[in-house]
């Protein structure tokens, strides 16, 4: 069995779950279990599927990093839902989602999966990290496209892409990037940086679109490339240099922001799969009215124990 760690984006994939799955699933006490019985089937799925040995579930300590708003004040601020001094601020989850984050927990806890998180740093941070740190090949499962910067075939780093929903799996290597962007994963943070992300707050360079970032990237390499370019007026069009010039003060940011932090020091940490208990599973099952989605994703891990 050739090893391989599995890398959860696990909010992302809650999150999803909740949006998938119909809210009239529910336990004995009403409360929704949707987002939970969801997470499970993925599990069920991912694992038999890309025959992991090693999993681990990805946490946010912190989803909006102050670090990262000192940066740019509009990272993620539309999805505040209250401001927090001298905390983290509390993102806007809808309250039917929230009151499942418990139990999600304890199904992972059951499952043997261990949660791992780091105050002040985001889960991408931690997949970063323990990605770039693993010595087997890695998968991260994301429905994020910031994560891309991870894929690096010679490090034996994929990205399993959720976006298109999970019956449609994209894998992501540097041939598929490239096929898909028509630029290197390593090149992939300056290009969000300068397409910009609405969803997480990030302005972009004003009229500097895929397309051209992806050519600009193309000419000259990197964005310190592109900006020596522009200031030496060289390799773009004058409408271009000028849009470059003006971004100038976020260009001088945001890539802090965009990348993910790849040395955490995460401490000693056993993610080999094991075979979950039995007795615990069903009684988890049992309690939260989980059917057999919790059978299913303690089976399809005993299979890779």
């Amino acid at each position: 069995m050739t090893d391989r760690l599995m890398l959860l984006d696990t909010a992302g994939l809650y999150f999803r779950a909740f949006y998938g799955v119909p809210d009239t699933v529910t336990a004995p006490d009403g409360r929704p279990v949707n987002a939970v019985r969801g997470l499970l089937d993925m599990l069920a799925k991912l694992v038999p599927l890309f025959e992991p040995t090693h999993l681990v579930a990805c946490w946010d300590d912190d989803w909006r990093p102050q670090w990262r708003v000192d940066l740019v004040p509009s990272y993620k601020a539309h999805r505040v839902a209250e401001a927090v001094a001298g905390g983290a601020d509390v993102e806007e989850v809808p309250d039917p989602l929230q009151v499942q984050i418990p139990v999600i927990r304890e199904a992972l806890d059951t499952l043997a999966i261990p949660i791992v998180g780091l105050p002040e740093y985001e889960a991408d941070d931690i997949l970063a990290s323990l990605a770039s740190q693993a010595d087997i090949d890695v998968d991260v499962v994301t429905g994020d496209r910031d994560l891309f910067q991870l894929v690096d075939d010679a490090a034996g780093i994929r990205v399993i892409y959720t976006g298109r929903g999970m019956s449609k799996l994209e894998v992501l290597t540097d041939e598929a990037v490239v096929a898909k962007y028509g630029i290197l994963p390593a090149q992939y943070a300056d290009f969000a940086v300068l397409r910009g992300d609405p969803s997480d707050g990030l302005p972009g360079v004003s009229g500097v679109g895929e397309k051209t970032a992806a050519t600009l990237l193309a000419a000259h390499g990197d964005l310190a490339g592109i900006r020596a370019a522009a200031e030496a007026g060289e390799g773009m069009s004058a409408g271009v240099r000028a849009k470059i010039g003006a971004a100038g003060a976020y260009l001088d940011v945001a890539p802090r922001v965009v990348e993910v932090v790849r040395d955490l020091d995460l401490g000693e940490l056993d993610s080999r799969i094991t075979t979950p208990d039995a007795g615990a599973v069903a009684a988890l099952a049992e309690a939260w009215s989980l059917g057999s989605a919790a059978t299913r994703a303690a089976d399809a891990l005993a299979a890779r124990s």
